[in-house]
């Protein structure tokens, strides 16, 4: 053998390995829970191939929103009239407090289930998937977003209810696209009578004066660009006294972003 040839054995950096040694342990640990509990669908529960996700029945039931979109409601069009930004005739004649709202799907029975699940039943496990759909149906309005803010509880419900989903939808769309929470920029000052039942007059009546920045915020809030974060939008009463409020102390500017919406603004089994 040549004396100047040395074999060289190359290794992997530690941290190489114990990265790969980390991502082993997590497939195994998700092939054990696999085994005790296959993945099920989201909205019904059958058997699917990954967690988080939806069997074909229930994907194919959801009206999800595409263009041709209205630019300032977010509701779909039956055409694309032109070149640009279009805004629809009922947004012209009555403008929302928001400036541009953003929603996954239609509201239906699969998304109705979704986001009862994910409220009432505490299915924090639907918060991940919903709010990565959030974002790409978003995208356009998160990329300017400088803060997210999520619709505040009463303090009351957030103590029966234990969690506030519409913080749980923010943080993982704040994860995701690197942009910070601040739920304490916006509170619910007084308790509200559930919306379900109420015409779009006595939902704006029923929500007036209830929300408010804390003065401690408005200093930071002062000119930024916010996106405000729901899990649903029905007449839109709730989120324009939102953003009234945010607009009221000093935001620059709000947009809004749920998951589901109802498309006419008719009333939905939501409260």
């Amino acid at each position: 053998m040549d004396p100047s040839f040395e074999p060289v054995c190359e290794t992997e950096p530690a941290p190489a390995l114990l990265g790969r040694a980390r991502a082993l342990a997590r497939r195994v640990m998700r092939g054990l829970v696999d085994v005790a509990l296959p993945p099920a669908c989201m909205a019904c529960r059958a058997a699917v191939d990954e967690p988080g996700c939806l069997c074909g029945a229930c994907w194919s039931r959801l009206s999800f929103i595409g263009p041709p979109i209205c630019d300032r409601l977010g509701t779909p069009l039956p055409f694309q009239p032109g070149e640009g930004r279009v805004i629809s005739a009922e947004a012209r004649a009555e403008p929302p407090a928001y400036g541009r709202a953003r929603a996954v799907v239609l509201f239906g029975d699969v998304a109705r289930d979704l986001i009862h699940g994910l409220k009432y039943a505490d299915r924090l496990d639907l918060a991940p998937p919903m709010a990565r759909m959030m974002v790409r149906a978003g995208a356009d309005i998160l990329q300017e977003a400088e803060a997210l803010v999520p619709v505040p509880l009463h303090r009351l419900r957030l103590w029966r209810r234990r969690f506030n989903q519409s913080a749980a939808l923010a943080r993982v769309i704040g994860r995701t696209i690197g942009v910070p929470v601040r739920a304490g920029w916006l509170e619910r000052r007084r308790a509200t009578l559930p919306q379900v039942g109420l015409d779009r007059a006595a939902r704006a009546r029923n929500v007036q004066g209830a929300f408010a920045v804390p003065d401690m915020a408005k200093g930071e809030l002062r000119g930024r660009r916010v996106v405000l974060v729901d899990d649903v939008l029905t007449t839109g009463a709730t989120l324009d006294a939102c953003v009234k409020a945010l607009l009221r102390a000093g935001a620059g500017q709000v947009d809004v972003l749920v998951f589901a919406r109802v498309a006419d603004g008719h009333d939905a089994p939501i409260s």
